[in-house]
């Protein structure tokens, strides 16, 4: 599990070697073809800052040749708040005094069929709290079942299941799952999460094991940026688990993400840092270049003008007209938001900006039909 390989890795020493990077550990790991975690330590780092527009041309070039010039689009649908953590930073903490919201089937059918209004979008994201005991793997199994009808591509943001769980929701369309580990920082990462499920590292970090074992096809990961006080050392915790993750399940697709924090309902809590845009766009590059194959997402948590910029120099998924409260596209547009949403065009305004910016929006890019191949072929 990979928790015990993260156990070898020594916090402080990493964000001491991210500081002490050269100029040659740079140009070094840009002249390469294929990237170790070492070299991504230099790209994130401050010595890479002069090197940005060569790293942003690189990332281009690498992007383009794997991916071409497409942009895989994506909904996601926040089917209940209700949630037994009491995560520090969001809105729907367990102690946040807010009405509560478990979708039934028959809102939730109602949500997919104003999804599909908005736009063709195939490619859907069901997010939930974590409360098992209420919203558990069989509400998601029907969840899924409906969403067949509707989508192409079924992706869950929800607790961390257990292995026989994820196979169980594979057999009810699943084809892919995302999860934010948050924090890497294995003392703070309590801090952040007091009480409830989440409150479990090992759990969580060991969840992408879980998932690679029941054979998803799609694993998504990501740090909150914010959290930390230096975002270098958190990016470089997921750029191992990603290696190790690709060496380990390796029939899986990955992809990664950097959510910057939001504004929540939830007072009191500030981040530790603050991601500046061109820090932003310094990570996506290093990623890219260290991954030429890894799929890297941007939400509407990031501002148009960010998503517009990037969307040429290494982003290939992007969400659009999204809506972060239980039934936010028809049955309570007015409940409270897990966090403000940046980017608020529409889904075909988005459409046409990417087209003018020379890129293919792709509302369909996966069937079940190629899973069931793929599973034939193992």
């Amino acid at each position: 599990m990979f928790s015990d390989i993260l156990k070898e890795i020594s916090w402080e020493e990493t964000t001491d070697r991210i500081a002490s990077m050269t100029d040659a550990d740079v140009r070094r790991a840009l002249s390469k073809s294929r990237c170790d975690v070492n070299d991504f330590m230099a790209l994130i780092s401050p010595a890479a800052e002069p090197y940005l527009e060569f790293m942003a041309q690189l990332s281009r070039k690498y992007t383009e040749e794997r991916f071409g010039r497409v942009m895989s689009m994506f909904i996601p649908l926040y089917i209940t708040n209700s949630c037994s953590n009491s995560c520090v930073y969001c809105g729907f903490h367990r102690q946040n005094p807010m009405a509560r919201t478990i979708l039934t089937p028959e809102q939730i059918e109602d949500e997919y069929r104003a999804i599909k209004r908005l736009a063709p979008f195939e490619n859907i994201l069901l997010v939930t709290g974590e409360n098992p005991a209420k919203a558990g793997v069989p509400y998601l199994a029907k969840a899924l079942d409906i969403a067949k009808k509707y989508f192409s591509n079924l992706k869950i943001e929800v607790m961390p299941l257990h292995t026989e769980e994820y196979a169980e929701l594979i057999g009810h369309g699943l084809n892919g799952v995302i999860c934010f580990q948050e924090t890497y920082h294995r003392e703070n990462y309590k801090t952040y999460h007091p009480a409830g499920m989440k409150s479990n590292f090992e759990w969580r970090v060991n969840g992408f094991d879980r998932m690679g074992q029941a054979g998803v096809h799609s694993i998504g990961m990501g740090v909150l940026i914010g959290l930390e006080k230096d975002w270098r050392t958190d990016v470089t915790m997921m750029a191992h688990h990603l290696r190790y993750l690709q060496k380990t399940y390796w029939r899986t697709k990955y992809s990664v993400n950097f959510p910057r924090m939001r504004p929540a309902q939830n007072e009191g809590f500030h981040p530790n840092c603050l991601m500046t845009d061109k820090e932003l766009a310094q990570a996506t590059f290093a990623m890219r270049i260290f991954d030429h194959d890894v799929d890297i997402s941007y939400s509407t948590r990031e501002p148009a003008y960010i998503r517009d910029g990037m969307c040429t120099l290494g982003v290939t998924t992007m969400s659009a007209e999204s809506k972060v409260n239980p039934g936010g596209y028809h049955t309570d547009p007015q409940a409270l938001e897990q966090f403000t949403v940046s980017d608020e065009r529409s889904a075909r305004e988005i459409n046409r900006r990417l087209r003018e910016l020379g890129r293919e929006p792709v509302w369909k890019d996966w069937d079940s039909s190629f899973d069931y191949m793929n599973r034939v072929n193992r």
